[in-house]
């Protein structure tokens, strides 16, 4: 394949450096995107409820935005459901007929998010455009054109039995690849029948066969799934190292989950003369951030592209929704988000942690409901990722997935967390593995380590080793075993149900 990189590069590099304005004009940039929201959504039923057409002539136009109320899914819900049955001009003009399911609710009902034609075009696609920029912008020996994108895909299936021509409701990603140009798919593999296969145990043996001899420079995805079709293509090959079967593969553009607990493993089956691994911010909900330098963990965050954003504080108790231009760096947010797929001060359920103002740069610090705070220690996701990589680095080992919940006290003994781990690679000293775990977390947040110590409130963390394959069991006895889908193992659990589940399945 004749490599189109340098043709392609300059149009990709453009599109990167409108970036650099974003320190001094993000406020103005981000209340075009309210005002444009605003205009296009007026004659909605929700934009004529909430006098959408008053707020855009109002002069300051987010205090005005700021009498439009929040929203949590439980309250849109009965929306999109009008929407998926065919009204059109409800939460976004015009009918959607494309919808994203999502992990389940507090309810444990599942999520449909509308992609509309706007949100598709305004903001999903655009974000992976500026993904593939950012890269090219940094790494100026790039080939990525010069082979094919390996992109993991979901399916349509999906909790409501829906099987329709008029109306889709699937993963984000099956929209993104049933609606993706038809000139991409000429440097993508694999085929969209098997991009969309929903049965992961007759998908997986046609990815290998689809991937196994192609010229793959790049790979997108979330890392866990990535992991498992890898490590079936290198079997498949008598390999241990995927660079061997790809050795012109240069970057893993990942998203969905941390990253940290598998990029040892990522590095040691590639080349790392040559590789990348670049983090995306694509939600069902929107395509919120990249990552636009390597030497940087956090990911710049996309205001141009028909999402505004507000972020309410974590800690404290002025809860108040901030535009981008109140924010403080270093502190923790909730993020809500406004967007052209018909969500309204919408609470992501997200958490993220501003590292930078100027331009905006956040990490993910993980679910609003993920967390554990049974004993008063506020153990947030992004501690528990970060504690495991350490523990795992130290230990030679690495994980396929984990889980933990609290263990509350009884029969005289203290409570403590307890931490399910299925390995990829085993630690040699499983209690050792738990006191760098243990000795990490204290490190990385003080409300643990006040309870840690002394072990007078809390005793020192229990990791339990899962057999093979229970969290892929698990998923799939929960409807959510689907492969580049949305559905994902929790981290971390403020109480003991999903625990317990797993626990009866040993």
């Amino acid at each position: 394949m004749i490599d189109l990189t340098p043709i392609i590069r300059k149009g990709f590099e453009r599109l990167a450096s409108r970036t650099d304005s974003w320190a001094t004009d993000s406020d103005q940039l981000q209340i075009n995107v309210l005002r444009s929201l605003l205009k296009r959504s007026a004659d909605t039923e929700y934009g004529r409820q909430h006098n959408f057409s008053k707020i855009v002539k109002n002069k300051d136009i987010y205090s005005a935005f700021s009498s439009v109320p929040l929203m949590k899914y439980e309250e849109m819900r009965p929306l999109v459901m009008r929407m998926i049955r065919g009204e059109k001009d409800v939460l976004w003009r015009g009918t959607c007929r494309d919808f994203a399911q999502s992990s389940g609710t507090s309810g444990g009902k599942s999520k449909f998010i509308p992609i509309t034609n706007d949100s598709l075009y305004g903001n999903h696609y655009r974000g992976s455009a500026d993904v593939v920029a950012h890269y090219l912008r940094q790494v100026k020996e790039s080939k990525l054109f010069s082979g094919k994108s390996f992109i993991l895909g979901g399916s349509f299936a999906n909790t409501l039995g829906i099987k329709s021509g008029r109306v889709h409701v699937g993963d984000l990603s099956a929209t993104l690849i049933r609606r993706i140009n038809p000139l991409a798919n000429l440097v993508r593999i694999p085929d969209k029948k098997t991009a969309l296969m929903p049965d992961w145990e007759t998908k997986l043996p046609a990815l290998v066969k689809a991937a196994a001899n192609q010229n793959v420079t790049n790979i997108s995805g979330v890392p866990s799934w990535f992991l498992t079709v890898i490590r079936n293509i290198m079997e498949s090959k008598g390999t241990d190292k995927i660079s061997d079967v790809w050795p012109n593969l240069e970057v893993f553009f990942h998203g969905g989950i941390s990253f940290e607990p598998y990029r040892d493993e990522y590095r040691r089956i590639t080349d790392p003369s040559k590789m990348h691994f670049l983090e995306t911010y694509n939600a069902s909900e929107g395509f919120f951030g990249v990552q636009n330098d390597f030497s940087d963990p956090s990911m710049l965050l996309i205001i141009d592209k028909d999402v505004f954003y507000e972020f309410i504080p974590v800690e404290g108790n002025d809860k108040r929704p901030r535009p981008i231009w109140e924010l403080e760096k270093g502190n923790v947010y909730e993020m809500i988000i406004s967007s052209s797929n018909g969500l309204w001060r919408y609470h992501l359920g997200d958490t993220v942690r501003v590292t930078n103002t100027a331009p905006v740069k956040i990490t993910i610090a993980g679910r609003t409901k993920s967390f554990i705070n049974a004993f008063g220690e506020e153990l947030m996701e992004d501690n528990a990722e970060k504690a495991m990589a350490e523990a795992c680095e130290r230990c030679g080992c690495s994980i396929i997935n984990y889980t933990a919940a609290p263990l509350f006290a009884s029969n005289g003994k203290r409570g403590r967390h307890q931490w399910l781990v299925e390995w990829e690679k085993a630690p040699v000293d499983e209690n050792k593995f738990a006191i760098i775990l243990d000795t990490e977390l204290r490190k990385l947040n003080s409300d643990y380590d006040a309870k840690r110590n002394h072990t007078i409130f809390l005793d020192p963390p229990e990791v339990i080793t899962a057999p093979a394959g229970l969290f892929d069991r698990w998923l799939k006895s929960a409807g959510s075993h689907k492969l580049g889908g949305q559905r994902k193992v929790p981290r971390l659990s403020n109480n003991r149900e999903i625990m317990e589940k797993l626990m009866t399945m040993f």
